[in-house]
């Protein structure tokens, strides 16, 4: 996917987590931790490619094959809380991408899922070269207002994605 190809051109230049605070890609669709923590069901995890740390605690994203498009870039983003809750985030890849360039860590809980970032936060060390990766490779800026673009992701596809889970979901 050419895409997270490139990002992990990147992050190998500048380092994991050094880009966006607490985000690192990791081992493509490895499926460990939703296998663990979520379900074992062979349908919800055919469903769902794990692709990257969300956080420095666990929580973790994925694409989720809504439907039957080929281009994985395209696909919704979620996220697994480490301490629980499952939400979509974004409704592709470069909104994610976004999403990062606001350099804050996503919290997950049950309920929700937000960005949230101080005053005085410090940027990641290679923040600015990121929001230079992006502009140059997609035409796109930070997002200033993240809450707008998970408000997105949610209202196309955070209730189809619920009902999906939640038949999956181990109690």
């Amino acid at each position: 996917m050419p895409e997270l190809n490139l990002l992990k051109a990147f992050q190998d230049e500048v380092g994991y987590e050094a880009y966006a605070d607490g985000f690192g890609l990791d081992d493509f669709g490895d499926r460990s931790g939703l296998a663990a923590g979520w379900s074992k069901d062979p349908d919800f995890l055919a469903r769902l490619t794990p692709f990257a740390r969300a956080t420095g605690g666990g929580s973790f994203y994925a694409l989720w094959h809504v439907d039957s498009r080929t281009d994985l870039a395209t696909l919704p983003v979620v996220v697994f809380g480490d301490e629980g809750g499952q939400h979509v985030v974004a409704r592709n890849l470069r909104e994610l991408f976004q999403l990062l360039a606001y350099d804050t860590e996503i919290s997950v809980d049950w309920d929700d899922a937000y960005y949230y970032r101080t005053e005085d936060q410090t940027p990641s060390d290679a923040h600015a070269q990121f929001v230079t990766w992006l502009a140059e490779n997609f035409a796109l800026s930070p997002t200033d207002n993240p809450d707008a673009l998970l408000a997105q992701a949610q209202s196309e596809f955070g209730d189809s994605f619920t009902v999906w889970s939640n038949a999956y979901l181990t109690t």
